[in-house]
């Protein structure tokens, strides 16, 4: 049987989202995993967050997916997914079952290793930053201090960007909404449809997927209204 994969996508940053940066990279390592072992591509999900936070609305709609399709969440590196160790175990416990370009042949053991390395790389960059930081600021707190960076030799006397971020995309948190509202829609509507020409009211069609277990876009149960917004939207 063909194996079926739902890939997960992230970056870190809003302006790698905007200019895609990272993102063909890891769409290049999943397409390349899939065609190798002959599965199938049967969703993809995509977000901006940081790898610190284990709260991300994509990663939920895309492990919600391979749960109703039966498939296997796909990421092109293990850091994509967390450098939690805790959050990946919870997330093996919760029955996903998940495949890493970069370590395909990994064990839960493996995973759980690496996790763990990942996460202490992960604090110890963070303490670096800080103590960087915390040099520069007690440079620049003397009047008249200033600090040359190592990076592009230039002379520094305020931390922060005095122009400000280099893109401004108010639209993508929105424009991420719809897309996921979109993409449930398209999963769940076939069957709602179904049901819905068989005679079936917006509600039975709601105490059916919420009794076949169909997850919700916020993971709740279903609702005469939500069944309506679904079949609105194909």
């Amino acid at each position: 049987m063909t194996t079926r994969f739902t890939a997960y996508y992230r970056v870190s940053t809003a302006k790698q989202g905007a200019s895609g940066l990272g993102l063909d990279a890891q769409r290049r390592a999943v397409e390349d995993h899939i065609k190798a072992t002959g599965g199938t591509l049967v969703g993809s999900f995509e977000e901006v967050e940081s790898g610190k936070l284990d709260n991300r609305p994509a990663l939920a709609d895309a492990l919600a997916h391979c749960r109703l399709t039966g498939s296997r969440l796909i990421i092109a590196k293990l850091d994509r997914l967390s450098r939690n160790v805790r959050f990946l175990a919870a997330l093996m416990e919760d029955g996903v079952d998940f495949v890493a370009c970069d370590m395909p042949s990994a064990t839960p053991f493996t995973v759980h290793i690496m996790a763990a390395v990942a996460e202490q790389e992960r604090k110890a960059i963070s303490a670096r930053t800080k103590a960087a930081l915390g040099e520069i600021k007690a440079a620049l707190s003397v009047e008249g201090g200033t600090h040359t960076s190592r990076r592009s030799g230039k002379e520094i006397k305020r931390l922060g960007s005095p122009a400000g971020l280099a893109i401004s995309r108010p639209d993508l948190g929105t424009a991420a909404v719809v897309a996921r509202a979109d993409a449930h829609a398209s999963k769940v509507g076939p069957t709602a449809a179904a049901l819905r020409a068989e005679g079936l009211s917006l509600a039975a069609i709601a105490d059916r997927l919420t009794a076949l277990h169909v997850q919700t876009p916020r993971g709740g149960s279903w609702t005469a209204m939500g069944v309506k917004r679904v079949l609105d939207r194909l």
